[in-house]
Parts: structure tokens; sequence; C-alpha cells
């Protein structure tokens, strides 16, 4: 492989294919948390349209989803997606539907004992979700929401199949012009590699701040209420001792 094609079609592939990641898995945590959380709503209504969102999308082929977007939309619509913008919304919106289901069981998770304290403490539900069910969940959540966006990488290379230039088209162009297969995919089985590793650590840093933030705001709270406590007063009881109880 000379340097030309690689600067001319692998650099350019791999920004594209950082873009259509980091965007795809942008759309797909919202939808994940949306879904997620009105699955969980009281309301029958709201987890009946939540519930089939989720079951639509997860029955539903990425690769003819972005087939439809790309082709099929427009003539419906008469709108023209950017191809790129059809390749982030279809994998958006895939991956969005499998995201759902981990928030809905890491909410389920959260002991019930949690939410009754909310409740009693008057907290609307969206207040409960922010305060005591999220932060809960959250770290539960991260160790599947990293094996989904390593799914989600590699699921980008399906954006090549509507022309869009990412690293799994670039690799195909280039095959074609050297004649060779060996090697140009050998680089894109690494460069999908390195990608995924990437993801992995950061995921993994994101856990570990995650796990140890559970519980920190309270302990703070803890910490500040005894430093407003007077000094006498914490002392007191031991002064009391020592005089054998003559305080009493």
């Amino acid at each position: 492989m000379t340097w030309g094609l690689f600067t001319s079609w692998i650099l350019p592939g791999l920004w594209v294919t950082v873009q259509v990641t980091v965007f795809s898995a942008a759309l797909a945590l919202v939808v994940s948390f949306v879904i997620g959380t009105a699955r969980t709503a009281r309301s029958r209504i709201v987890r009946i349209l939540a519930g089939t969102y989720f079951e639509l999308f997860r029955s539903t082929s990425a690769l003819v989803l972005l087939f439809w977007l790309a082709f099929a939309f427009p003539l419906m619509f008469g709108y023209q997606l950017m191809l790129m913008w059809a390749g982030v919304l279809g994998l958006g919106l895939t991956y969005g539907a499998y995201g759902s289901e981990i928030v809905r069981g890491a909410l389920a998770a959260v002991p019930q004992a949690q939410r009754e304290a909310g409740i009693a403490l008057s907290f609307t539900r969206f207040q409960r979700l922010r305060r005591i069910e999220i932060p809960q969940a959250w770290p539960e959540m991260l160790p599947p929401f990293n094996n989904l966006s390593i799914e989600l990488l590699k699921g980008t290379a399906l954006v090549s199949v509507i022309t869009v230039a990412d690293l799994a088209y670039a690799g195909n162009v280039i095959r074609i012009t050297m004649q060779d297969s060996a090697p140009v995919y050998t680089l894109l089985l690494v460069m999908y590699f390195i990608l995924a590793f990437a993801i992995t650590r950061g995921m993994r840093v994101l856990e570990r701040q995650a796990k140890a933030g559970v519980g920190r705001p309270v302990e703070r709270r803890r910490r500040t209420w005894r430093n407003l406590v007077p000094v006498a007063t914490r002392i007191a009881p031991a002064d009391t001792s020592a005089t054998g109880g003559a305080a009493k």
C-alpha cells in the first residue's frame, strides 16, 4: 500500500468512522435514557409506546434501515438526508433501542426502599430519577454500555453500503485499486481494534469514577454538618465522663 493511498483514503475514512461513531453514540445515549425511563413509567400508554419503539427497532435490520433512510425516505417524504446523517440516524435509533433495555434493567435494580424514600420526601418522578435512581443505576449501566459502544463502532462499517466514505469504504476502494485484499483488510482489522481498545479504556475510567462517586455527596454533607457543630458540643460527652458524671 502506497503512502498516497493511505493519506487520501484511509485517514479520511478513519475520521468519518470516528464522527459516525461519536454522533451515533450520542444519539443512542439520548434514546436509551428516554425510552428506558419511559418503559418504567406509571402510565400504561407511555410504557406501551416505549415498548413498541423498543420492539420495532430491536427487530429491524440496521442495514435495511440504513437503505430505507438513504433511498426510500426521500421518495416518501420528499426530503433527502445527507448520507452520513442517514447512517448516524439509523445506527443511533437502532442501538438506542438496545441501550434502553440496559437503562430499564439498571433502574429496575435500584432497591424499592430507595424509591419509597423519595416518595416520602415528596420528590416528583423526575426528582427521584435525577437524585436517587440514576445516580445509583449509572455505575451498573457502564459495563453493558461499554459492550454496546464496541458493537456500535463495528456497526459503523454498514454505512459503507450507502456510499459513506468510512474505513470500510476506503478499504474496499484501495482493494480494488491494488488488486490485493490481504494487506488492506489486515490494516482495517488493526485500526478497528485500536479504536475499540480506546473506547474500552475510556469507559473503564468512567466506570471507576462513577463507582467511586456513589454516596460521596451524602458523605460530604455529613462532613460539612460536623464542621458546623461547635467544638465544645462535640467534646461535651468526653468532659462529662471525665468528671465522673457530675454534670448529671
